[in-house]
């Protein structure tokens, strides 16, 4: 296959502007983790586990389908436990949405978002202290 098949292009009077596929995923994954209730992002489920991931790579839980005008984006992540899930799931769309499109000039037409867990905090593990007498 050729790298060429991966690539937006748009051909201008002074030449063509290729936008990679994976730069539309990074684009779409620094715009997620700016949403206040998103834990992470999930590489997807692989038997049914999601795998939390760090935050270096931004395009792991983007999945990116660009054709030469339009982007649909699918997005897995893991929402912070005690968020409102569908709050976080429409600031993600919209932020998403707006990234893209002020960044590429692509017209987004559908960003998905498939929330693969959620993240409970950590407990806080109290000692009791032994008092030596």
């Amino acid at each position: 296959m050729s790298e060429e098949r991966d690539l937006v292009k748009n051909e201008t009077g002074l030449g063509t502007i290729k936008i990679a596929d994976e730069v539309v995923s990074i684009i779409a994954g620094l715009a997620a983790t700016e949403i206040d209730g998103i834990a992470g992002m999930s590489g997807g489920l692989v038997g049914g586990i999601a795998e939390m991931l760090g935050r270096k790579n931004f395009s792991k839980g983007v999945k990116v389908e660009v054709g030469e005008k339009e982007a649909a984006i699918d997005l897995y992540i893991i929402v912070k436990y005690g968020t409102r899930i569908p709050d976080v799931a429409l600031a993600a769309q919209e932020n998403i949405k707006r990234a893209i499109e002020n960044m590429t000039g692509l017209s987004v037409v559908e960003v998905n978002v498939h929330v693969q867990g959620v993240n409970f905090p950590e407990e806080e593990q109290v000692v009791d202290e032994v008092r030596v007498h």
